[in-house]
């Protein structure tokens, strides 16, 4: 067996808050926003209280050549350098934090709050602070009050006065008095509640010998909370531990990329989160797509002799700044965002991976500092990238090396002109006429209701700006800021209705429920045809739009003339032909 790279250290809750208080233990989360609902911290507690695990804590003790770890949390501490960090259990040591001592967290806008638990000796309960247990006598209003009164020793003096306003409470409601087994169980929950700071929580503590790469393995095969943790998890950790100005501005980011600017439209493609973004600076700034290049890269390591040197750690830091700059810029953002829009990817709804959306910007990125691609050519060329990755899932499956072949490409690349053709070469080689007339129509040949082939026909009657099936009105209108695209708006709705196919014995959902047989509706159109059978609510519209504007409504909407009068399965085989050519035109039309 292989010598142990931790220590298993048994702590209670108030010595781990104490010395995150007093800086001895560096929580990054105290600068973060904090991503737990209120209702989760009061679980935790009530946990607590029941006497229920609630996880462990991991720590790492400070390599001595961390010189930056005294950025983490404030550093008005007795300890200017942590000497253990927190790798994993920071959300858990947080909201204690914030719940028992009062410590103000970010909240995921990046503004300043408190979190507020209220507690009820008498019955035991915790609950989400709001003004009704403000004015309940019986109700502890924020249990920080406890933990103060403990720490000034005047737990006695807050236990009488709460007694005392409880007992006038029941008195203005017409109620008994408390009576004394009832203060007698007042005074224990307190005491209850005050004994949550011994609370043994299991940590362990990875020593300073382990590396980057050690201590990321560590943590990607730990098992927390349920929840298998993550490579993206640790290097965020570490951001914070390198330069907390950096994981500032990335968490200021995220806040604001949803937000619309100088006329922009409202982001609705990616919820952005720290870890798309130091994917999106190590692909800018280093062309590496593999997230675990960062910790190396911020570790100091030269990816080329393997050599690990302080200088190498400051250029690395510097190079990953620029690119930081370049990614958070909320104009590159805004066009950029405005480039998914435009190639019909207009709500995260219809992009099946959010891989698509970062490297697709790494590339915009790159071919706007890098190679300097005039901003007409730029547009032109990702709009179509975005299309086709898209579509075909290009970021699917093995997109760490898909991506990293893309960049060792790239770098046989010298100029704009040369960018744009190779962008263009392998969107070719991915839009074949084979593609377009054997690979989509197989790929529509499922009931996948996250299909990438789906979600890229909609995105091309989005581009063509069809409107829906018997409408006037262009689909992309329900998908933008502003309506609901839900069932009081639009319907997606089965071309042969379902109820309809399981009379005349199409009992599997596989088959009723194919891509083929999809449609978008508005409200109104959605009800008028309901389970009816196609050739009868066919025929009332048919006669309604004309023959002229019928065959346009079947053109548009990728429906064989007379499908009314198909066969079910032959109706399937012709429109997934008709569908993937809609896709075509899309495309062609961004060529233009």
């Amino acid at each position: 067996m292989g010598k142990e790279l931790f220590d298993n250290i048994p702590s209670r809750v108030a010595d781990l808050l104490a010395d995150v208080k007093n800086g001895r233990i560096g929580l990054p989360d105290l600068q973060r926003p904090f991503v737990w609902k209120d209702n989760k911290v009061r679980e935790l507690l009530d946990s607590m209280m029941k006497g229920y695990p609630i996880g462990y804590i991991m720590l790492w003790a400070s390599p001595e050549d961390y010189e930056n770890t005294g950025h983490i949390g404030k550093n008005d501490k007795m300890y200017k350098r942590p000497d253990d960090l927190v790798i994993d259990g920071q959300q858990r040591l947080t909201a204690l934090l914030a719940a028992m001592y009062g410590v103000t967290i970010r909240d995921k806008n990046y503004k300043e709050r408190k979190i507020r638990i209220s507690f009820n000796p008498l019955t035991r309960e915790f609950a989400v602070w709001t003004q009704a247990y403000e004015r309940d006598t019986e109700w502890i209003s924020e249990i920080n009050a406890v933990f103060a009164a403990d720490q000034e020793h005047t737990i006695s003096k807050f236990r009488k006065a709460y007694i005392k306003t409880a007992n006038e409470g029941r008195q203005k409601n017409g109620v008994a008095e408390l009576t004394e087994d009832e203060e007698d169980l007042i005074e224990e929950n307190i005491k209850d509640l005050l004994n949550l700071g011994i609370y043994s929580l299991p940590t362990l503590k990875i020593n300073s010998k382990a590396d980057e790469e050690d201590v990321a393995d560590i943590f990607v095969r730990f098992n927390s909370g349920g929840q298998n943790l993550t490579e993206k998890n640790f290097i965020e950790t570490l951001i914070a531990v390198y330069d907390n100005e950096v994981h500032d501005k990335i968490n200021k980011f995220c806040a604001e990329s949803r937000i619309p600017a100088n006329g922009t439209s409202y982001n609705q493609i990616l919820v952005v989160d720290p870890s798309h973004l130091i994917r999106m600076s190590v692909g800018v700034g280093f062309k590496r797509a593999r997230l675990r290049y960062a910790y190396m890269l911020l570790r100091g390591k030269n990816l080329k002799t393997g050599e690990i040197t302080q200088n190498v750690r400051e250029e690395n830091l510097k190079i990953f700044k620029e690119s930081l700059d370049m990614v958070t810029n909320l104009n590159n953002w805004h066009a950029f965002m405005n480039l998914f829009s435009s190639a019909g990817y207009l709500r995260s709804i219809l992009v099946a991976s959010t891989n698509a959306v970062v490297f697709s910007y790494v590339l915009y990125l790159i071919g706007k500092y890098e190679y300097k691609v005039s901003s007409v050519q730029l547009q032109k060329i990702i709009r179509k990238w975005i299309f086709m990755s898209a579509i075909t899932g290009f970021y699917t499956g093995s997109t760490e090396s898909e991506v990293e072949k893309q960049f060792a490409d790239l770098r046989n690349v010298r100029t704009a002109d040369e960018f744009v053709a190779y962008l263009d070469s392998v969107i070719a080689t991915r839009f074949t006429d084979d593609y377009f007339t054997y690979t989509l129509p197989g790929e529509l040949n499922s009931s996948s209701a996250t299909s990438p082939a789906w979600y890229g026909y909609l995105a091309a009657i989005n581009v063509l700006g069809t409107p829906m099936l018997f409408s006037t009105t262009p689909l992309s209108q329900f998908f933008v800021l502003g309506t609901s695209g839900d069932k009081n708006a639009v319907d997606k709705h089965h071309i042969f209705p379902k109820h309809y196919l399981e009379q005349i014995g199409y009992s599997d959902d596989r088959d009723r429920n194919q891509i083929a047989n999809f449609t978008y509706l508005d409200y109104p159109t959605n009800i008028d045809i309901s389970d009816d059978p196609p050739a009868e609510y066919v025929s009332r519209y048919r006669e309604k739009l004309g023959e002229e504007g019928y065959k346009l409504a079947c053109a548009q909407n990728a429906l064989p003339e007379n499908f009314e009068r198909l066969e079910y399965p032959a109706f399937l085989r012709q429109r997934r032909i008709l569908m993937a050519q809609i896709v075509r035109s899309a495309y062609e039309k961004l060529s233009e």
